[in-house]
């Protein structure tokens, strides 16, 4: 089954947009996104994999609950996306498997 996003951006009144870098990749995203918002906007549908199984888990419920949105963010690993704000310079990564604790 595609892992198809569903979620659409509204019309913006302000452009105003900042570089992070997911996986070292640059991207421009809006000032007002959390972490996996923008990981989402991006076209990133996983945020990290499961040390058990290996499977693909994305931000599920964006508030903060399921931990699905697990993210290293700036060499901090198992930060909520979700409750991140984006900022300038942000390096974001995708993590595979069990991640010591930070």
């Amino acid at each position: 089954m595609p892992n198809v996003s569903l979620l659409k951006s509204l019309a913006r009144k302000d452009s105003a947009t900042v570089r992070m870098f997911i996986d070292d990749m640059p991207v421009d995203v809006p000032t007002d996104m959390n972490v996996a918002a923008a990981l989402l906007f991006c076209g990133v549908t996983a945020c990290r994999t499961t040390p058990v199984t290996g499977s693909e888990r994305a931000p599920f419920c964006m508030m903060g609950v399921c931990f699905d949105c697990l993210v290293e963010i700036d060499g901090v690993p198992n930060r909520q996306g979700c409750m991140t704000p984006v900022r300038e310079g942000m390096r974001v990564r995708r993590m595979d498997g069990a991640r010591s604790v930070a």
